[in-house]
């Protein structure tokens, strides 16, 4: 539908699209591989946007997995229902829906030669994306559940307490708390959906027990990580789901001196990565294509992205080469190839004597 759509045009779009799948069969909603809390949400607001205009179910697929304990948590305390994409026999649906990802984008396992008739997305605009009958691309939101959510609003749609804790978590997840890539239509959906949203399921779902897998992963991250001047390059090795490479990025890209971050894990048969950047001269999803070019699919925008590299072998030398492939593109594109690489341990003996002059400052102001 395009940028900067006000109420008004949101209504007529949707009445539109309302009224060509109303005559269709039965409806598939496909999300990306290893869902996160923005997909999950925005396939169930489009899902009640059915059942409540035109009295039809939905039938949400995806594939990969749910490893975050957040998002379990999200899946499990909210209800989602969820369907792998592995067991959806197409010839059963009429109406194909792709939510939060595109179609060749690589970060979905829907059949490229399965038509998707409705794409809602907030990424940067594929090609193969303009062959959808109805596409709905709005780069400059932060959140794609925003985009369903004001569909909800444009066709006064009633929101339960479920729904809004779904919506307005992805929104606070995917922006943290707004802090993040965050555009006005964002910011005001926020707002919106904070007193609707059900407050002991939102504290569930924010800080779920963790598995002691991620403490480990946390000790591999910390212990394989590499700084080059303001860049952070980690290898997580095997990890148990592949939501945690981003995890760790986010994680490392707090680090004091670090603005550019690229995290690197190994699931199964492929190399997940994630890039993540505080700096706004810096465009994530360029930067993580120009680190797999040639060797695997990835995508994303401003501050974040992620993408992967498939078909590999089990032998240790191959994962060492791409590895050591992907660090040398990632130097490279800064211009840092000159600088000596430090270890955390190494950072900690420079850092302290600054760290403790700052907390004498502090009590001499105090």
């Amino acid at each position: 539908m395009g940028e900067g759509c006000s109420l008004a045009k949101t209504k007529s779009y949707t009445d539109e699209m309302l009224n060509w799948v109303r005559g269709k069969g039965k409806i598939l909603i496909v999300v990306h591989d290893n869902p996160d809390p923005d997909c999950l949400a925005s396939a169930i607001a489009l899902r009640h946007l059915f059942v409540m205009k035109l009295n039809r179910d939905a039938t949400i697929a995806f594939s990969g997995m749910i490893g975050r304990s957040e998002n379990i948590a999200m899946a499990k305390q909210l209800q989602i229902p969820l369907t792998p994409l592995a067991l959806i026999d197409y010839q059963d649906f009429s109406v194909t829906c792709m939510l939060d990802t595109q179609p060749g984008a690589g970060n979905n396992s829907l059949p490229p030669d399965k038509r998707v008739d409705i794409l809602i997305d907030h990424h940067p605009r594929r090609e193969a994306g303009l062959r959808c009958r109805w596409d709905d691309i709005r780069e400059e939101y932060g959140v794609t559940a925003t985009i369903v959510y004001e569909y909800l609003q444009a066709q006064d749609v009633p929101i339960g307490s479920n729904l809004a804790t779904a919506l307005f978590y992805a929104i606070k997840s995917e922006t943290q708390d707004l802090g993040r890539e965050a555009a006005r239509p964002d910011r005001d959906a926020y707002l919106k959906l904070f007193p609707l949203a059900n407050k002991k399921l939102l504290y569930e779902i924010t800080y779920p027990k963790l598995h002691v897998e991620y403490y480990l992963t946390i000790n591999r991250a910390i212990e394989h990580s590499r700084i080059y001047g303001n860049l952070l390059a980690t290898n997580l090795q095997e990890v148990s789901f592949p939501e945690i490479v981003a995890e760790m990025a986010d994680f490392f890209l707090r680090l004091e001196g670090v603005d550019v971050v690229l995290a690197i894990g190994r699931f199964h048969n492929e190399i997940i990565l994630s890039v993540r950047t505080s700096r706004h001269d810096v465009n994530a999803g360029t930067l993580i294509k120009r680190l797999v070019e040639g060797r695997g699919a990835a995508g994303g925008h401003g501050m974040m992205a992620g993408g992967k590299i498939e078909g590999l072998s089990d032998s240790a030398a191959e994962l060492e080469d791409i590895e050591q492939l992907l660090v040398r593109r990632f130097i490279d594109i800064f211009a840092l190839g000159h600088i000596r690489s430090l270890s955390l341990s190494a950072l900690r003996r420079t850092a302290l004597p600054a760290l403790a002059a700052e907390i004498d400052n502090l009590h001499h102001i105090v």
